[in-house]
């Protein structure tokens, strides 16, 4: 078994050996995940507001305050008139009127359909799934000597399409679950947790060995495994407080290097588990 001390004084022991490697890693896959944008844009907006806010009210701008709002009363009043005149239209103009806006809305979601087909997702297939293959990889060498940075592009230099195809289908499947009133798509998401772990030490393996490697791994520990990511809760609320500066020098490491010694340690048992018999994961 395990606990989540020991995996967390493991963590911090390795990650402090090899820090500023293991910040760099850890904020890369921050930002595939879009988690440190929100600290720096967070800053940004209120930055941005104050300063909105200061030229507005400055005496030395007191024209364009005026006519700031000049035009907002003009817009008010266009809207009242136009809502007023609502009622005086015909059926067909008001149909109309009605197809105009959807119209409107379903070529706006149309549109955003198409970026996503064919730019976000394109993306995430085939330069972040192997990105996080490599990150991951970067983090377990890390528990035993001090990882390179070059470790982020094995996937890309060692059978690359399996990685795609097998993430591909993690991907696919955990969406599909999440279907079902979301909570399936959490569980199927903990129970494929270790796929790009396993990839990381045997990217020659089958979809379906890795799938079930991590199936078999994660048995019985989905819900020790989600306490353990709700016990950085803390941490992340300090995060935000500190707008993401605390994420990026101390936490996403933290956490990162403590996931990566909770699949060494599943790996570990799976390996007793499995003698004599070994599915394909190396020593």
């Amino acid at each position: 078994m395990w606990t989540r001390r020991e995996l967390k004084e493991k963590a911090k022991q390795r990650f402090k050996v090899n820090y500023w490697k293991c910040v760099l890693v850890a904020l890369l896959m921050a930002l595939l995940g879009g988690g440190a944008s929100v600290g720096s844009g967070s800053g940004g907006t209120y930055t941005g507001v104050r300063n909105t806010v200061n030229k507005v009210f400055d005496d030395d701008y007191h024209d364009y305050d005026h006519d700031v709002y000049d035009t907002l009363d003009e817009f008010d009043d266009d809207v009242d008139l136009y809502l007023d005149n609502w009622g005086d239209r015909s059926p067909a103009e008001t149909a109309i009127t009605m197809t105009a806006v959807f119209v409107i809305v379903l070529l706006i979601m149309v549109i955003v359909m198409v970026i996503v087909m064919v730019i976000v997702i394109p993306l995430q297939v085939f330069i972040v799934n192997p990105l996080e293959v490599g990150i991951n990889r970067f983090f377990v060498q890390n528990l035993r000597e001090n990882a390179n940075i070059k470790e982020i592009c094995y996937a890309f230099e060692h059978n690359y399409m399996n990685c795609v195809k097998t993430l591909f289908f993690r991907d696919l499947f955990v969406f599909l679950w999440s279907l079902l009133f979301i909570i399936p798509g959490i569980i199927k998401a903990y129970e494929y947790r270790m796929v790009p772990y396993i990839l990381g030490d045997t990217p020659d393996i089958s979809r379906e060995e890795a799938f079930a490697i991590s199936s078999h791994m994660m048995q019985g520990n989905k819900w020790n495994a989600f306490v353990l990511d709700l016990s950085f809760l803390g941490w992340y609320i300090l995060n935000g407080v500190t707008l993401g500066i605390l994420g990026i020098f101390y936490v996403n490491p933290y956490v990162n290097q403590t996931n990566a010694a909770l699949y060494q340690k599943l790996k570990e048992l799976y390996m007793i588990a499995q003698q004599p018999v070994n599915m394909g994961l190396p020593q």
